[in-house]
């Protein structure tokens, strides 16, 4: 271990700077008008994020109840929500604040719709029922609803009365939707096929196959041209999206297909609902795994942003990019995200056909590599700078060979040469990745050679990490065991024995030979990568330590663990000097940026919190503080030099020196001239206490509550108390917070001095003071208890 640090200033501080929260859980999704707002449901509130640059612009906190379902008026004023509490709320979108809240149906609010003047409101309810509302003027409409029952009905809402049933579908009615001219209503079903109806003679003109279970559908605008398309085409078009997981766009009067998305890289997951956003021309599919895909309808449904609402448990995570500016994020899916930590920007990374367990990088952050419960590690180029979304992520290489899961993947820490993988059939392979040396990169077909494969332990590897040199790498596993490679040829070293549980992480000092390693054991240790012995353990997590890094050049560590703290530790003195909260369960992820002033954590609430070192920062703010300190002290013994009582005790108060205010308050008691008729033996004294804020009365009350329970200082605390209690009305003292237990520690010590005063008659006047004070506290006692009644 070093002796000497040098300049080298230890940390000791960290706050969050960033949290990335779930955006969306799953439920209605609507995008503002001027298609700059983005509103989401998270659990039981709305939460309206401005769509650019990913800032809360309000959550609309709900009533504890999952919201069923919302609707955004069409001028973007306001918003209207539903829950499963049956109440429908009406929110002014400017203000954020409820305008009108009512009942609404029997049951939960499916779906909602407001008319082109928001004015109305429909709600359609698992009570088998359609209300409209009047949310602002009376109007005169057609309503147009579908069903479970497979039936589309059409309501005249003058008359209140349906007008027309229409039937053709066999299975629930997903999507309605007008031609641009309202002469032909469009409907699509679970039944795959799309029908276009006759609205003016409410008959059934034509049906297509789509060959999909339909969950969405509309009409895009007059004169919508798409690129890459095999032939011209006149008219309109309708797009539908469902179980396939992808849009397409169709001709609305032959029912041809015009255009299909290309799919994303094995996605299991369903569009449930598609936005249309006329002013840029964009479908924005939202999909079964909480995915928000926005795609240009012009360039051929090119696929142009992306916003992840829902990152599930965070397993792992890297920074990528030459400038660290981007997170990839393993979020117990078979997709990685990747997400720009200065801008609301993200990226979905396709190609695992299974939950992506681990993740590493090179270490210039150019190429990342993944690990997965597909039996596969994917090595992947990072191009974050690239305009282009389809070109900012390119497949290199699938790792073919582990028969189990993989759990863990190591880089190498100098060059392109070689990764490592460790896997639940528990073996470790070494794989070639030279040939990225070479300028032109292979695709994903390319399939990089296994150099050797060695058995390494008797139970799942959860960690390797490989040494700064690229000389050894170690090993920790299930089987309670870390273990110590040679790179060139896989030879075993050592092993570290000493850990009573498995051991989940394992990594190199940047400057010793040593390692650190953290267990279910709850204790992190410090191992000699040249004799294998323990050199120190660390003990103070709860529960099982899931990673823990090196950080202020391997002077200091970086843990976290199942208990959803991370702890900071100073590796000398064995000392935890910081402990971060900030997670509400098992923190799975923790990764450290190259100059280790910020460190980033996942958890299994799926959050993750960057913190940042502000140790410099507390260090200015304490320097301060104390030279502020040193000031009033200063201007403290002015005070009292001068006699000038009024400020002398306003700021002994402020500095929080209750002895040295007792001791101000005594000897102005003390100096008392007979025929003086103040309570304290100083008319101003008397007067500031008298008018003192309600908040400094709180702290003299606490004061003189501590002064009470000693009988050296009773004659002094009764004295101030009863200038209180003279002087302000017991309303006034009902008023400060915990007044009642200030009076109930107050009052048994009053009496008890009481007794004795009253058994030596020394003391008259404090007698009386006394007696008085018992009188009033029990009176405030007795208010005290009416309010409560």
């Amino acid at each position: 271990m070093p002796e000497a640090v040098g300049k080298l200033q230890l940390k000791s501080s960290f706050k969050t700077t960033q949290t990335i929260r779930p955006l969306y859980t799953g439920g209605k999704v609507a995008i503002s008008p001027d298609e700059n707002l983005l509103i989401t449901t998270v659990g039981d509130s709305v939460i309206v994020t401005d769509i650019h640059n990913g800032n809360n612009v309000f959550h609309l906190s709900g009533d504890s109840e999952l919201i069923t379902t919302f609707a955004i008026t069409p001028d973007g004023n306001q918003i209207i929500t539903s829950s499963r509490s049956l109440v429908v709320k009406i929110w002014d979108l400017k203000t954020g604040l409820i305008k009108k809240s009512f009942k609404a149906h029997e049951a939960p609010i499916i779906v909602m719709d407001i008319d082109p003047t928001s004015s109305l409101v429909a709600t359609g309810s698992a009570d088998s029922t359609v209300k409209v509302w009047d949310i602002d003027e009376n109007n005169q409409w057609t309503l147009i609803s579908g069903a479970d029952d497979c039936n589309i009905r059409v309501w005249d809402l003058q008359d209140r009365k349906c007008v027309a049933v229409l039937k053709s579908h066999v299975s629930m009615i997903r999507g309605l939707d007008m031609s641009n001219d309202g002469r032909f209503l469009i409907s699509g079903s679970r039944d795959k096929v799309v029908n276009i109806w006759d609205f003016n003679k409410k008959v059934l003109l034509k049906t297509f196959p789509i060959f999909e279970i339909i969950e969405t559908l509309g009409v895009l605008q007059p004169n919508t041209t798409i690129s890459n398309t095999e032939e011209d085409f006149e008219g309109e078009l309708f797009y539908t999206g469902g179980d396939k997981g992808i849009i397409r766009i169709w001709d609305f009067q032959t029912g041809k297909l015009i255009k299909t998305q290309e799919p994303e890289k094995n996605t299991k997951h369903v569009i449930s609902d598609i936005i249309y956003l006329r002013k840029s021309n964009l479908l924005t599919a939202i999909t079964s795994d909480q995915n928000i895909l926005f795609y240009h309808i012009n360039s051929g449904l090119r696929r142009v942003k992306q916003i992840i609402g829902y990152n599930d448990e965070i397993i792992d995570l890297a920074y990528v990019g030459k400038g660290e500016t981007h997170l990839a994020i393993a979020t117990n899916t078979e997709q990685i995200n990747l997400y720009n930590i200065k801008s609301f920007d993200f990226n979905i990374i396709y190609g695992h056909t299974d939950i992506v367990i681990c993740l590493d990088k090179s270490y210039d952050g150019t190429v990342l590599v993944s690990g997965s419960k597909d039996h596969t590690a994917r090595i992947w180029n990072i191009d974050v700078d690239n305009e282009n979304l389809d070109h900012r992520v390119k497949c290199l290489g699938i790792c073919i060979g582990h028969t189990a899961a993989i759990g863990t993947v190591a880089f190498s820490k100098k060059s392109l040469k070689f990764c490592l993988t460790g896997s639940q059939d528990r073996t470790i392979k070494y794989w070639d990745l030279s040939y990225l040396d070479d300028q032109s990169k292979p695709d994903e077909n390319f399939r990089p050679r296994a150099l050797y494969t060695n058995k390494a332990h008797d139970k799942d590897i959860n960690s390797i990490a490989v040494a700064p040199n690229d000389m050894i790498f170690a090993t920790g596993s299930q089987d309670k065991s870390v273990k110590i490679w040679s790179i060139n040829d896989g030879k075993l070293l050592g092993t570290c024995s000493g850990h009573k549980r498995g051991v989940w992480s394992v990594q190199f000092s940047p400057v010793d030979k040593t390692i650190v390693t953290s267990s279910g054991d709850k204790t992190i240790k410090i191992w000699s990568t040249t004799d294998f012995t323990c050199l120190k353990t660390f003990e103070g997590h709860t529960n099982t330590v899931l990673k823990a890094s090196f950080l202020t050049s391997g002077t200091q560590l970086m843990s976290c663990g199942s208990d959803g703290l991370l702890k900071l530790w100073t590796i000398k003195s064995n000392e935890c000097v910081a402990t971060l909260d900030n997670h509400t369960e098992k923190i799975w992820a923790l990764t450290v940026r190259k100059d280790e002033n910020v460190v980033v954590s996942g958890g299994a609430d799926s959050l993750i919190n960057l913190w940042e070192d502000c140790t410099t920062e507390e260090m200015e703010k304490r320097v301060k503080e104390e030279e502020e300190q040193i000031l009033k002290e200063q201007d403290l013994a002015n005070y009292l030099l001068k006699k000038d009582y009024k400020n002398a005790i306003t700021l002994t108060m402020s500095l929080n020196q209750p002895f040295r205010l007792l001791n101000l308050f005594t000897e102005i008691l003390n100096g008392r001239t007979e025929g003086d008729t103040s309570i304290t033996g100083s008319e101003s004294i008397d007067n500031i206490i008298t008018n003192l804020s309600k908040d400094d009365l709180e702290q003299l009350l606490k004061y003189i509550r501590d002064w009470n329970t000693n009988a050296k200082h009773f004659r002094t605390a009764q004295t101030i108390l009863h200038v209180i209690l003279k002087t302000f009305s017991s309303e006034k003292l009902l008023e400060i917070n915990g007044i009642k237990e200030l009076l109930d520690g107050l009052l048994p010590y009053t009496e008890r001095h009481y007794q004795r005063l009253d058994r030596m008659i020394t003391d008259s006047f404090l007698v009386d003071y006394t007696l008085h004070s018992m009188n009033i506290i029990d009176t405030l006692h007795m208010d005290i208890s009416d309010n409560e009644d």
